[in-house]
């Protein structure tokens, strides 16, 4: 690893900028986030994550790119996300600094001054349009869900304040008819970042693949990854947190309801990964700062869930039904066409970390 001072490492040319951080917990939930860490040397790969999986030999382009903290493609110069402010109801988007870089949080702040702010929508940052609004109501919950506070957690990242989307329950983001997202028994990879340190037991907080008409329509409906501690419908090893897949109708830890392999993610940030193939699914977890990623199930689904029946819908911080009892913190999240090399999944990690 380089030791070159942040504005320094934005001018490495093939070198991949980090998530790693030091942070300080508030009883605000206000969080100082310094990047100090510098990625691996990528070959041929000048980007971030989304550029990553562009040029991955197996084919995974992203179909959606999530984020409200950074570009997720080298290239990106557009919003990442809208916030709308109490006092007009007037909207605003909050765009990047520079082409590939952080948010422009100052632009919020300004917009935002005096008055209270919410994010409206989060943009899709592939050419997919896969933006997500808030979420419709469902069978779970009958009303439209409220939007996240923008302002609860803020982080400064790199010399670049920036907001996380704060998820406090009762809110929830969706586009029901998704473009390129994975149907039926596609494949498809799935990753977040998310703070390790804010969950809950409430279903469910995920991201990913769910049903496009926000009612539970039956095993293998979904397949989104979900983040927390919640151990009615399964578990893994200990307490928690731990990195499941939501296949609708069960929160599973790998194709059994109580899996010991799948160990509990406790870092101050997390990266998840869901893979779902032909024939089964793959769940890895790391530390968002630091180090690999740890395969936490690779293998058949369970009973009843083959082959799938996924709908092409995404969510966010909700169950596939409009459940939306869940708690959590979100920084980015990609979905991408097509089952990622462990090769790849790697690549993507020293990017982050």
């Amino acid at each position: 690893l380089l030791k070159q001072t942040f504005s320094e490492r934005l001018h490495l040319r093939g070198r991949q900028t980090a998530f790693r951080a030091n942070i300080r917990l508030h009883s605000s939930m206000r969080i100082d986030h310094a990047i100090f860490g510098v990625a691996a040397l990528l070959p041929a790969v000048v980007g971030t994550t989304c550029d990553i999986f562009q040029a991955a030999p197996e084919g995974v382009p992203c179909v959606a790119a999530h984020s409200t903290v950074r570009a997720l493609y080298a290239k990106y110069d557009g919003p990442l996300y809208q916030v709308r402010r109490a006092s007009d109801n007037e909207t605003q988007d909050v765009p990047v600094l520079t082409a590939g870089g952080f948010a422009n949080a100052a632009s919020q702040d300004k917009f935002c001054a005096d008055t209270d702010c919410v994010i409206w929508r989060i943009y899709d940052q592939s050419p997919n349009a896969n933006h997500l609004d808030i979420a419709p109501p469902g069978g779970a919950h009958e009303q439209e869900d409220s939007p996240v506070n923008a302002t609860r957690e803020k982080l400064t990242v790199g010399g670049h304040e920036v907001y996380g989307a704060f998820f406090e329950g009762g809110q929830g983001y969706r586009i029901d008819k998704g473009n390129g997202v994975a149907q039926g028994n596609d494949p498809e990879t799935i990753y977040v970042v998310v703070n390790g340190q804010h969950y809950n037991s409430g279903c469910c907080f995920d991201y990913g693949n769910a049903e496009s008409n926000n009612m539970d329509t039956g095993a293998g409906s979904m397949e989104a990854l979900y983040f927390g501690n919640s151990s009615g419908w399964g578990h893994g090893q200990g307490s928690g947190p731990w990195i499941m897949a939501d296949l609708e109708n069960g929160l599973w830890p790998a194709n059994t309801k109580h899996y010991d392999g799948n160990i509990p993610m406790t870092s101050e940030f997390v990266t998840g990964v869901l893979k779902g193939e032909t024939y089964g699914f793959a769940l890895k977890g790391g530390d968002a700062q630091q180090g690999g990623l740890t395969t936490l199930y690779s293998g058949p689904r369970p009973i009843g869930y083959q082959p799938m029946k996924k709908q092409g819908s995404i969510i966010l911080g909700i169950g596939g039904d409009n459940s939306d009892s869940a708690m959590g913190t979100f920084y980015e999240g990609v979905v991408t066409q097509g089952f990622a090399s462990d090769a790849t999944d790697a690549l993507v990690q020293a990017n982050i970390v």
